[in-house]
């Protein structure tokens, strides 16, 4: 039976198309795995602002659920390569788990739409616990289906392959690996574009049904495109997972040595020794290899924990940055396209110069010292952004803190005014003009005297207050924002000193009409040129036009002598409440470069090591052990995250500096003691004791899949990409 479908097999190679030598099927692999990236970048791109400020999360909520989800997308790769090795075959599970996938990306659409649920149409959902239930059962749709296809698309693709087209296959994964890392790039920088866009049935918000519903509509051509290959494929049969191998025969070893643990039983050389009674001395030889690189990657999670978080707290940092580039606006989110470019640039130079001119000066750059300083240099990134966050930090308010209130005062007449609060010392305030800073007042009822009129104000804790004097001395309090505006947006809002009522509008906005001697709300208005329009009763018209950057909020004055006509903005006044953002985005390249230098010489050469200590048939069981680590730091970011005390977020980068510090003297301890080996000779070793008949069951361990990724490993193991599939 099994001649007869290794015949069969060679004769459907022998009669499928191709082209310019290659299966015509890899083309609808390739385009594939393409949009696959494109929908997974581009969803996680936006996720974490969606979760601060669609969900209306805080910053430590939204970055723990974040970490929570690329957590899971990479604990979910071991159960997709077990029931892809064991039960349905490599093809079936793709087609079965990107239709959970499918699903789950246009759940995320769906739970982004806030018309849904927003009955009153004000533009706020009426019922967060729909949206939030919706996003969170696709998140994890997600997760299971990016996660369940990633150990099986490229080992699919080189399934699709006859032995003597070695070429054709090593130009294949670099094909395949291109295709990831254009999906990435082009996802990254176009969903920040389109989550930037207004949207709405009947109010317009940012535009997150169709950042997630791009990405899903990527998913859904994925899923058709790698369908419609279906009668080209090469499709092997499940022929056993090997990662299940090895934990069973580790199992045996742990359980035997436990019921042997007496001491009339004679120690043997290694714990893995105790399942010989069931094991053969190869498959334990190989284990023993295999385990000692995993020990190797216990310290390896801090450093995913930190590079992980370019999506969470880094991208939560750009929103508090300036994001003009003159012609350009950079959005926060797109701020993580630094990285895949970088890489591109980085991953050559070091590889033909740094690597090169290290090795002139006669340093042994062993692998392991490599990964070494990746490490170090990732946590000088978290220094570097920690440092950043001090510079920013400086220009943001000092908002009241929950027994405090902070007033300011606004005189509306045209001469000055002194001012007493709570019989501290009296200051004036000038006409039409403010008090230049808030005073922060312990008590809430104070006696407030301006211009000889004495007045008890009650001032609620934990706000911010404008008192408006008009000319007669009379007092109004306005409640102002107590956060700087978010999504780098600007609160605007007017008194109208004049003695008519007046309307302010722009675009499609509209505050008014507003009394004399009254104040508007607040809009939130983007940044550049913001063209006002002002309109009285009589269908007058004056153009006021305010140049706004990120995240201020501005007092508009009217004065009481203002008229309509061609002068009639030279007497407005605009009187800033909370400054724009002052640091460029631009200052966060700095950490973007470090970090993707210390991912090149750490993530590359993690894998071109691990794979160089471990036996040909068991990289699968490393590759496993790899994303394990991935998914550990995000586990400990979110931790950190919740459960973390510091007030500060700059102590919270150097926190993380400093812990991948020490855990970088532990990896460099046990590095020096690390004995390199080649696993082809202690196997050779085992194989000339063995029968004819276990030499060939040995052999056949090494799977299709196996064969793909030694194959492309060899050939192309400088593509950083290969730790983000």
């Amino acid at each position: 039976f099994a001649d007869n479908e290794e015949r069969n097999t060679k004769k459907a190679k022998n009669n499928r198309p191709s082209c310019l030598g290659y299966p015509v099927s890899i083309f609808f692999i390739v385009v594939n795995e393409f949009c696959e990236r494109f929908s997974y970048y581009g969803m996680k791109a936006v996720l974490v602002l969606y979760f601060k400020y669609f969900i209306g999360w805080d910053n430590d909520l939204s970055t723990t659920i974040y970490h929570t989800f690329v957590a899971l997308c990479y604990l979910t790769p071991i159960l997709g390569a077990i029931i892809a090795d064991s039960w349905l075959g490599k093809f079936k599970t793709i087609v079965y788990l990107s239709v959970v996938y499918t699903i789950g990306q246009v759940i995320m659409a769906i739970s982004a739409i806030h018309d849904i649920t927003d009955a009153n149409r004000d533009g706020t959902p009426d019922n967060m616990t729909f949206h939030t239930a919706m996003s969170m059962l696709g998140l994890i749709l997600i997760a299971l289906g990016t996660g369940g296809i990633k150990p099986c698309v490229a080992a699919f693709g080189g399934d699709q392959f006859e032995e003597h087209q070695e070429k054709q296959r090593s130009s294949f994964f670099s094909i395949f690996y291109l295709s990831i890392n254009a999906g990435s790039l082009l996802s990254t920088l176009i969903t920040p574009i389109l989550r930037a866009q207004e949207c709405g049935i009947y109010s317009k918000q940012s535009c997150f049904p169709l950042a997630f519903g791009v990405p899903a509509a990527l998913m859904v051509v994925a899923l058709i495109v790698f369908i419609a290959g279906h009668s080209m494929y090469i499709m092997e049969s499940p022929k056993g997972n090997i990662l299940l191998r090895v934990m069973k025969c580790i199992g045996f070893a742990v359980k035997n040595r436990f019921n042997h643990r007496s001491k009339q039983h004679p120690k043997r050389e290694h714990w893995m020794d105790w399942a010989e009674e069931k094991y053969d001395k190869l498959l334990i030889a190989q284990v023993k290899m295999v385990l000692k690189v995993l020990f190797l990657y216990i310290p390896l999670p801090m450093f995913w924990a930190l590079f992980d978080q370019q999506g969470s707290r880094w991208t939560l940092q750009a929103t508090t940055m300036d994001g003009n580039f003159g012609a350009f606006i950079i959005q926060p989110d797109q701020m993580q396209i630094v990285n895949p470019m970088l890489i591109v640039i980085m991953v050559p130079i070091m590889d033909s110069a740094v690597y090169p001119l290290i090795k002139k000066c006669g340093i042994n750059f062993t692998p392991l010292r490599r990964m070494t300083v990746g490490m170090l240099l990732a946590a000088l990134a978290f220094v570097a952004a920690a440092l950043l966050q001090i510079q920013i930090d400086r220009t943001i308010p000092d908002f009241p803190s929950s027994s405090q209130t902070q007033v300011k005062f606004l005189n509306l007449g045209n001469t000055s005014v002194p001012v007493v609060v709570g019989g501290q010392e009296p200051f004036a305030v000038p006409g039409f003009n403010s008090s230049n800073e808030y005073m922060t007042l312990d008590t809430e009822n104070v006696t407030v005297s301006a211009g000889g009129r004495n007045a008890t104000a009650y001032f609620q804790k934990e706000t911010r207050h404008t008192v408006l004097i008009n000319a007669d001395g009379m007092l109004q309090t306005l409640n102002d924002i107590t956060e700087k505006p978010s999504q780098g947006m600007n609160a605007i809002r007017f008194v109208n000193g004049f003695r008519s009522h007046l309307n302010f509008t722009i675009k499609s906005d509209n505050l008014g009409p507003i009394a004399p001697l009254q104040a508007s709300g607040y809009l939130s208005v983007t940044h550049g040129k913001a063209n006002f329009t002002i309109v009285n009763r009589e269908g007058q018209t004056c153009h006021y036009i305010l140049q706004l950057g990120f995240g201020s909020s501005y007092t508009v004055l009217i004065p009481s002598t203002f008229t309509f006509g061609e002068s009639c903005t030279e007497n407005i006044k605009a009187i800033q409440d909370i400054e724009r953002n002052g640091i460029h985005m631009a200052w966060q390249v700095i950490q973007y470069f470090l970090m993707t230098c210390g991912e090149v010489v750490f993530s590359v050469t993690g894998l071109d090591f691990s794979y160089s200590q471990a036996p040909s048939n068991m990289k699968s069981v490393l590759q496993a052990g790899w994303l394990l680590t991935v998914a550990v730091g995000n586990i400990i970011v979110l931790i950190v995250a919740e459960a973390g005390s510091l007030p500060d977020q700059w102590a919270e980068y150097v926190l993380f500096a400093c812990l991948l510090v020490a855990v970088s003297i532990i990896f460099a301890f046990m590095a020096y003691f690390y004995t390199y080996i080649d696993p082809a000779e202690i196997e050779a070793k085992f194989m000339e004791l063995e029968p004819e008949d276990k030499k060939k069951s040995e052999l056949e361990m090494m799977t299709k899949d196996n064969l793909a990724y030694v194959n492309y490993e060899m050939s192309n193991n400088t593509d950083a990409k290969q730790t983000k599939i």
